[in-house]
């Protein structure tokens, strides 16, 4: 690869990472407000906390923190300089999806969407909160690359919240009717994200080996 092919390739990774960061940011910001001030709450989440509130507050509040800190964890210029952050945010990285995750799954199963998008749902907080643990079992064996892949598939996972919140307003300016558009969106929005991660693993050069720093097993954390 020559030179300029190798800038291009280091803008192009930068400017993908920072806007997953911006719009994963943007999105934990909005779940934080949702929680914060009542009068900004849509109908649908106004009923969520109504009807469930301890499941809807665990999950977007475990949501949001999984957004805000899931981005910085998979920079890798930021990770080998930062090791004991790395390790302390990995940790309060896998309570945010473990209560996220478990209290999202209590919201899917009782989702008055029907149940292709109670199916959805569902099974995204399970792959969510199952990719997570097998990247957190890795890093304590002291397994990097695993921990790696596990790690992307897991933020793949997180940014469903990105995704979901793209194809609601899309289908609305398409003029689909939400209830058809709900249960497609239920799965459209983790899917995709989870097929694309597996390209990444697989077709990536380096994107699996770029951690530099020496593990701690049994004591590091993701």
């Amino acid at each position: 690869m020559s030179p300029t092919a190798r800038r291009l390739a280091r803008f192009g990774k930068a400017f993908a990472w920072l806007l997953m960061t911006l719009l994963a940011l943007a999105v934990a910001c909005y779940a934080a407000a949702l929680l914060l001030i009542p009068d900004v709450r849509p109908s649908l989440v106004r009923a969520l906390i109504a009807e469930r509130p301890v499941a809807a507050i665990a999950h977007f509040a475990g949501s949001a923190l999984a957004l805000a800190i899931g981005a910085f964890q998979l920079n890798a210029w930021l990770r080998v300089r930062c090791i004991g952050a790395h390790r302390w945010l990995g940790r309060l990285y896998v309570a945010g999806v473990a209560i996220g995750g478990i209290a999202g799954f209590r919201l899917a199963i009782a989702s008055s969407g029907g149940h292709v998008a109670q199916a959805g749902f569902a099974l995204m907080a399970m792959c969510w909160v199952g990719c997570t643990f097998a990247a957190y079992r890795h890093v304590r064996a002291g397994d990097l690359p695993a921990h790696r892949r596990w790690m992307i598939r897991s933020y793949a996972l997180t940014l469903a919240a990105v995704t979901l919140r793209i194809y609601l307003p899309v289908s609305q300016i398409a003029g689909i009717p939400f209830a058809m558009a709900y249960p497609a969106i239920s799965w459209l929005c983790w899917v995709p994200n989870l097929l694309a991660a597996e390209a990444l693993i697989r077709f990536a050069p380096g994107a699996t080996q770029d951690m530099s720093f020496k593990p701690r097993p049994l004591r590091g954390s993701a």
